[in-house]
């Protein structure tokens, strides 16, 4: 039985959705993506002392200042990539874990990268133990993707910067979407989709304000799991 906390969550979640679809352009997400937001259960990744919030709409604090983001903006994204059963899908900022398995729920395989390694190795564990066979995490930089396993057939992107990083176009399959922030932290960010179409040209349109923590530059670093 769903937590009467969980299912209010859902309830805002498409509450909101109607609220900004002028926005948006969808005034109610993808029973799928709805049902999958349901399965996760949000309390498995936030820290023990915020257990009593989990199911409020609203970001939270996962440590090495890093949040989970609102569950209305995970909702979102994940439904802005229209995905599908078989599709691979890349995650850049791992964080806890959450938005990779809401993915996971979804499509065939998810590879996410996440630049701190502490959170990169308990999101590893966390998903390990919660039965997520087809999550991939690896400890690196976010702007160089994951190329060994590219084309992708989405990028969903959890860090903002003033521009879509070359490496992830690049990795994005012809006829592929991304959803990524872009502008200058900790103001002026819009989420935006990014479109490539089937002869590689790309477009971008951008959604609403968010605020996301800035996306970090550094070196390369091996394989967390």
């Amino acid at each position: 039985m769903t937590d009467p906390a969980h299912e209010a969550m859902i309830e805002e979640i498409e509450q909101e959705a109607r609220a900004t679809a002028s926005y948006t352009r969808r005034a109610a997400f993808s029973p799928r993506v709805i049902d999958a937001m349901r399965k996760v259960e949000r309390a498995a990744f936030v820290p023990t002392e915020e257990k009593e919030l989990a199911y409020v709409n609203g970001p939270l604090p996962i440590g090495y200042g890093q949040t989970i983001s609102q569950p209305y903006i995970v909702a979102l994204m994940t439904d802005l990539i229209d995905p599908e059963p078989d599709d691979v899908v890349l995650e850049i900022g791992t964080g806890s874990g959450y938005q990779a398995a809401v993915l996971a729920e979804l499509v065939r395989e998810v590879y996410t990268v996440e630049i701190i390694p502490e959170l990169a190795r308990e999101a590893a564990e966390r998903l390990d133990r919660l039965g997520y066979r087809n999550v991939h995490v690896r400890i690196g930089d976010g702007n160089v993707g994951w190329v060994e396993h590219a084309p992708y057939d989405a990028i969903l992107v959890t860090a903002g910067g003033p521009r879509v990083p070359p490496a992830l176009i690049e990795q994005l399959k012809p006829g592929g979407r991304m959803v990524i922030p872009l502008g200058r932290w900790p103001h002026g960010q819009e989420l935006t989709i990014v479109e490539k179409d089937r002869d590689g040209r790309v477009s971008q349109r951008a959604i609403l304000p968010v605020a996301f923590v800035p996306l970090v530059q550094e070196k390369q670093s091996p394989v967390a799991n």
